[in-house]
C-alpha cells in the first residue's frame, strides 16, 4: 500500500485485479444493477488511488478494507435512488456444466434469490452478501459495518429469516437453512463467493 501511495500504478493494478471481481460481485448483489456495480467498484479503487495511505494493516486486512469503502459507497447509493431494478444474471455466471434445460432452472433460481435479497432491509442484505457470497468472517463484517459481532449475528439471523419465507417453494442449502456458526467463521454451506483476499 505504501507503494501505491507514492504512485506505483503497476502495484495499484495488481491489488485491482486481485480484488476487482469481489468489489464488484457485492456490488452487484447489493444493487442489482450491473452498470451501478460497475460504478460502485470504479469509485471503490479510485478511493484506493486516492486515500491508500489511509488504510491501517493492523486494523482491517485489505480485503475488508475495500469491502468497507464499497458497502459505504452502495448504502448511499441505495438511499439516493430507491427505484433500483434487478438486472439479469450475466452470461458469466453461467455454468458450462449444465444442459440448456438445467441452466435456464439454476437462472431461474439465482434470479429468484436475487430478487428475495433486493427485498431485504439495506444493513441486513449487506450483513448476508457479505457472510454468505464474500465469504468473510463475522469479525470482519462487524467492521465493516461499524456493528458488534452480537448485532450482527442478530441481523443475520432475520435476514435468514426473510429469505426462508420468501424463497420456501425453493431448496437453496446454506442461504436460508444452516444455522449461524461461531463467530468469526460464518461461511455458509452452498453456493460460495469470491472469498476474502488478504
Amino acid at each position: 500500500m505504501t507503494a501505491i501511495a507514492d504512485g506505483d500504478q503497476r502495484v495499484y493494478a495488481d491489488t485491482v485485479r486481485q480484488h476487482g471481481r469481489a468489489i464488484g460481485f457485492y456490488a452487484f448483489r447489493m444493487l442489482g444493477s450491473q452498470d451501478s456495480a460497475e460504478d460502485i467498484a470504479q469509485e471503490t479503487f479510485l478511493r484506493l488511488w486516492t486515500h491508500a495511505d489511509r488504510w491501517q494493516s493492523d486494523k482491517a486486512s485489505l480485503s475488508t478494507w475495500l469491502h468497507r469503502i464499497a458497502h459505504n459507497l452502495c448504502i448511499d447509493m441505495m438511499r439516493k435512488d430507491k427505484s433500483s431494478k434487478t438486472d439479469e444474471y450475466q452470461d458469466e455466471m453461467a455454468d458450462p456444466r449444465l444442459g440448456a434445460e438445467q441452466q435456464q432452472e439454476s437462472d431461474d433460481r439465482h434470479q429468484r434469490l436475487q430478487s428475495a435479497l433486493m427485498m431485504l432491509p439495506e444493513r441486513q442484505r449487506s450483513a448476508l452478501v457479505l457472510t454468505h457470497y464474500q465469504g468473510l468472517g463475522n469479525q470482519a463484517v462487524a467492521s465493516i459495518m461499524d456493528l458488534s459481532v452480537d448485532a450482527l449475528e442478530s441481523l443475520l439471523a432475520r435476514s435468514r429469516r426473510a429469505l426462508r419465507s420468501a424463497l420456501a417453494d425453493l431448496q437453496e442449502p446454506g442461504i436460508v437453512r444452516q444455522k449461524p456458526t461461531q463467530s468469526g467463521k460464518d461461511k455458509l454451506a452452498g453456493q460460495s463467493g469470491p472469498g476474502e483476499q488478504t
